[in-house]
């Protein structure tokens, strides 16, 4: 620090700022510009490095490594943090915002802190006295710095705390509401101005970070928001437990639920516009547990389903024998996979494909989650005795030319789509199955007869959901040839002319991830599989068959993802079994 000084005393005495000074003495800046760019920001009520590096004087990386080599102070990369581990709670966001600091770690009494200005020592002093512990200084690029901080600050448990107390009005038009007519003084409450913000945020946030849910979780002593990004629940906020109650009562009443009624399970639906033109549909499930209520609400896109089928990772070949299946005019296409898998988008993509005006297409789902215009939507309920069976039977007398069934879940419906299959129409419809020839021992083993089977299943898609490799920082990964062999490669494909990647993690993704790509095993139902299924042959016949015929397992079809790049070996592994 006293060559640092030196060097700044020699420079000429002016009343610049400390990063001025240095500048100037680096020889990065002239002394008249310096002047200059201080008075702006002076005259225009900015900082003097926003003014510095807004100009373009200076670049934020060469200002960086300049006031690092200045004050001997360590530099620091920010694309290379992950936010979610920084330690939350040491400073106020506030301050951190003023003077464009983010605290790294802490060691014993002091704290490591990201600046652009370690010159700052109005910041120093204003971090000592909040905190009560010393501040050493990591230099970071101005404009990564920034963009950390606004980041930060639009946590949810501190934009809960910044907006309490504010006024503001909650665009209710922005939400399909419809506030039920009551006098009971709870109504009252849910208009609570915090809430209503911190819920509009939330949505907004879950919508711009790609979430496909969000899960609002009371316990007894905290409550936490998370949101499931490319398939994994992220903690989102941990806002102040007191706001449960009124939190739970908005979400209620702009989903159309039944305020005063805490101790069963309900389901509802909201909208929120996030554009002019663009609306974005939410189903809400709420559930009692012991400190309250949880919600989760899934968020439903109906741009998804339009984005065609060349968007959801089908091969060509798995491509062609979907097409192929779908343009016929008669049979039953099934999808199978675990929940949260995409069947929903699959099935819908094929009815955008098949929504012609000269075609009839009706659906019973439970319920609805994507809204298609041109296509008779129905919503099952039990409790009324529109089950799927009795939804079925009434689609056959309503002249269908395709019926697309939510889920097969019993005998009878099972029943009912084999012989609309068999009449003449195109069913479509999901079961929960592992793979694509399991799925029909599970349709022999609730009941249906072998030769029902073979006479109307015309094709079954098994598939998965695997995280997609970010393509600004995906790097190529070193695996063992020997450890390919064991995931499933043969040994032919390990020739060393493709590269396996791995994920790495920056700014831009989650974790090394963005996105998510399908793996699908598409098994059309030839002759020779008709006669396995006759003669009640098993699983393990049928995918022996498949496989002669060219059909890739699950675990074969995410493997040739892993070859093109698209995901990793690992990711595959996780979400498919051998």
């Amino acid at each position: 620090m006293a060559a640092v000084d030196t060097v700044l005393q020699e420079a000429p005495t002016l009343a610049l700022p400390g990063l001025g000074r240095a500048l100037v003495a680096a020889g990065k800046l002239g002394q008249k510009s310096a002047e200059d760019i201080y008075r702006k920001a002076q005259s225009g009520r900015t900082s003097f490095i926003a003014e510095l590096t807004g100009s373009g004087a200076v670049s934020a990386s060469d200002l960086a490594h300049t006031m690092s080599s200045a004050y001997a102070a360590p530099l620091l990369d920010l694309e290379a943090i992950d936010t979610q581990r920084l330690p939350k709670g040491l400073l106020d966001n506030k301050l951190c915002q003023a003077y464009r600091v983010v605290v790294l770690s802490k060691r014993n009494n002091r704290l490591i802190v990201a600046t652009a200005d370690p010159s700052d020592q109005e910041a120093a002093e204003k971090i000592k006295f909040s905190t009560q512990m010393g501040v050493d200084w990591v230099i970071a690029e101005y404009d990564k710095l920034t963009k950390m901080v606004e980041t930060n600050a639009t946590t949810a448990a501190e934009a809960m705390d910044s907006i309490i107390g504010d006024d503001f009005e909650f665009d209710e038009s922005s939400v399909d509401a419809a506030t039920a007519e009551s006098n009971d003084a709870s109504v009252a409450e849910v208009e609570d101005a915090p809430v209503v913000k911190f819920l509009h945020k939330m949505l907004l946030d879950a919508f711009s970070m790609r979430a496909s849910d969000l899960h609002f979780e009371p316990y007894e002593h905290t409550y936490r928001v998370r949101f499931r990004i490319d398939g994994e629940l992220k903690e989102i906020a941990s806002p102040p437990v007191a706001i449960k109650d009124k939190l739970a009562s908005r979400i209620k009443v702009i989903s159309r639920m039944d305020i005063s009624e805490k101790r069963v399970p309900q389901d509802g639906r909201m909208k929120l516009k996030v554009g002019p033109d663009r609306v974005i549909d939410f189903r809400v499930s709420t559930l009692p547990t012991l400190f309250g209520e949880k919600i989760v609400i899934r968020i439903l896109d109906p741009s998804s389903a339009k984005l065609g089928i060349d968007a959801l990772g089908y091969d060509p070949e798995e491509k062609e024998r979907l097409m192929h299946a779908i343009s016929r005019p008669y049979g039953m296409i099934l999808v199978t996979g675990p929940t949260g898998s995409g069947k929903t988008v699959s099935l819908y993509t094929c009815l955008n494909l098949l929504n012609k005006p000269g075609v009839n297409i009706a659906t019973a789902e439970d319920p609805s989650e994507i809204n298609l215009p041109g296509v008779n939507q129905v919503n099952v309920n039990e409790k009324a005795g529109l089950t799927f069976a009795a939804a079925l039977k009434s689609f056959l007398r309503q002249d269908p030319d395709i019926i697309m069934v939510g889920e097969i879940r019993d005998l009878e419906t099972a029943d009912i789509s084999i012989k609309a299959a068999q009449t003449g129409h195109m069913v479509l419809s999901t079961l929960h199955t592992n793979d694509a020839p399991a799925t029909l021992t599970r349709m022999r083993n609730m009941g249906i007869a072998p030769f029902n089977i073979a006479s109307s299943v015309i094709l079954i898609t098994a598939q998965r959901l695997a995280r997609r490799l970010c393509l600004n920082c995906k790097a190529p990964a070193d695996i063992p040839r020997e450890t390919l062999i064991e995931a499933g490669f043969e040994e032919d494909q390990v020739d060393g002319t493709w590269t396996t990647y791995r994920p790495v993690g920056c700014s831009m993704c989650n974790n090394g991830y963005k996105g998510r790509v399908g793996i699908y095993q598409v098994m059309p139902i030839t002759d020779e599989i008709q006669r396995i299924i006759l003669r009640d042959g098993s699983a393990l016949d049928i995918a022996q068959q498949s496989k002669s015929e060219g059909v890739r397992s699950l675990r074969q079809s995410g493997l040739h993802k892993v070859r093109q790049g698209l995901t990793s070996l690992e990711e595959v592994l996780a979400c498919t079994n051998e």
